[in-house]
């Protein structure tokens, strides 16, 4: 396998992408041909995404921004660790090896670290990637908590456009929790691999030439064939969350991205807008359309690690964040064969450590990360542009988890 260039050599802004007036044909990131989607290119889409695709806005709401303190530190970037291939680096370190592009460190609610890279600045929204999915989560959660979606429930109840799918016999739980028996492949260095498909019709990718397959969210969802029985065992699949963002729109009959903007960012007191990457007939992306700043994330993150209260408010019910970081079946995750994850489970869309710190998590692939720690009062929050795209039983996993573990125990002394 060819190693690829690092970090610094990759930097958008050193190799001159999309700058100039207009940038030369060799500089440009285009969607249209998917060079948006290749490396080293990623390091500047990935914090340009509404620039590339058409997206819905997130509303910040008109109230005050919620300032976090700093009490920045200098001790940080000298803390060792061990990867989990045996190499030993630095906290410093460990931001070039992942290619990250931001990241800001909140401990006991105050900025102890803050830095970008690349493409990145503090008011500009990175795609999140699969943090979108716990954002979905959270808010079918919330919708479980107050009755409007019982969890027992057919998918077919709320979804009769699902009949004849995988989804048919399937319940609102199982998807939650992805625990459902469908055919379809992550597999991104696998060019036939559905998650292909589905990028296509969910706007995040160029429409091949001669391509017949489906053009929107919906269209795709309804191709899905079982495969393997539901309940039985965690199998980590996109589609799942876009049938749960389906439901949860169905059911609370608001777009997502005006659910985030009511339910969560007007009350949050985040700096910017937000935006989510949607179809050809405005389906939001529920899976992983989300594009955010990295305070604003740390803001989300820290909501999470006070039980859902922030900026005043009792934002999330305290029991749904709990009941989130309490996670779920065990034995059923150890199932999927994520390595890095041992011990590990997967609870309304979040990951769920079970370790002493009590960390859960919001992932995404090519180094998104809210990382919460309410046992080291710890909250993380990272965006990158990794060449390799999976976090699980990869590079990214290898060093971020025992730098983020390592992080912890400096600060908890």
């Amino acid at each position: 396998m060819t190693t690829p260039p690092d970090a610094k050599s990759t930097d958008p802004k050193r190799l001159g992408l999309m700058q100039g007036f207009p940038p030369a044909p060799e500089k440009t990131v285009r969607f249209d041909n998917d060079t948006s989607w290749m490396f080293p290119n990623t390091r500047w889409s990935f914090s340009h995404q509404r620039e590339l695709s058409p997206t819905a806005n997130i509303w910040r709401g008109s109230g005050p921004v919620h300032t976090f303190q700093k009490a920045l530190r200098n001790d940080l970037d000298a803390i060792p660790f061990t990867t989990m291939d045996g190499r030993a680096l630095t906290w410093e370190q460990s931001l070039a090896e992942n290619y990250t592009d931001g990241i800001l460190v909140l401990h006991k609610g105050k900025i102890i670290y803050e830095r970008y890279f690349g493409a990145l600045e503090p008011h500009v929204p990175h795609v999140a990637m699969s943090i979108t999915k716990s954002f979905t989560g959270l808010l079918a959660a919330m919708l479980q908590h107050e009755g409007v979606i019982d969890p027992s429930a057919s998918v077919l109840h709320y979804l009769p456009e699902m009949k004849g799918t995988a989804y048919a016999d399937a319940t609102v739980h199982q998807v939650m929790d992805m625990t459902i028996g469908v055919k379809y492949s992550e597999l991104y260095t696998d060019p036939h691999a559905e998650i292909w498909q589905y990028a296509v019709a969910g706007n995040a990718k160029a429409t091949p030439k001669n391509y017949t397959g489906p053009d929107t969210i919906v269209g795709f969802l309804e191709t899905l064939k079982k495969e393997g029985a539901h309940g039985e065992a965690f199998a980590y699949k996109t589609c799942n969350s876009e049938v749960l963002g389906w439901i949860v729109q169905r059911a609370a009959g608001t777009h997502l991205a005006d659910l985030i903007s009511q339910r969560l960012w007007q009350k949050l007191g985040v700096e910017e807008n937000a935006y989510i990457v949607v179809d050809k007939v405005g389906m939001p992306m529920c899976g992983g359309g989300l594009s955010l700043t990295l305070r604003d994330l740390a803001r989300f993150a820290e909501m999470m690690r006070h039980g859902g209260a922030f900026n005043g408010h009792q934002i999330v019910p305290e029991a749904v964040v709990a009941d989130i970081a309490r996670g779920a079946d065990r034995d059923h995750f150890a199932k999927s064969g994520i390595e890095t994850l041992k011990g590990w489970s997967y609870r309304h869309q979040w990951w769920v450590s079970h370790n002493n710190l009590g960390v859960y998590a919001a992932r995404g692939i090519h180094g998104q990360a809210a990382w919460i720690a309410p046992g080291a009062n710890l909250v993380i929050s990272r965006f990158g542009s990794h060449p390799t795209a999976a976090n699980g039983n990869g590079p990214l996993d290898h060093v971020s988890l025992p730098a983020f573990a390592a992080l912890a125990a400096h600060l908890n002394g």
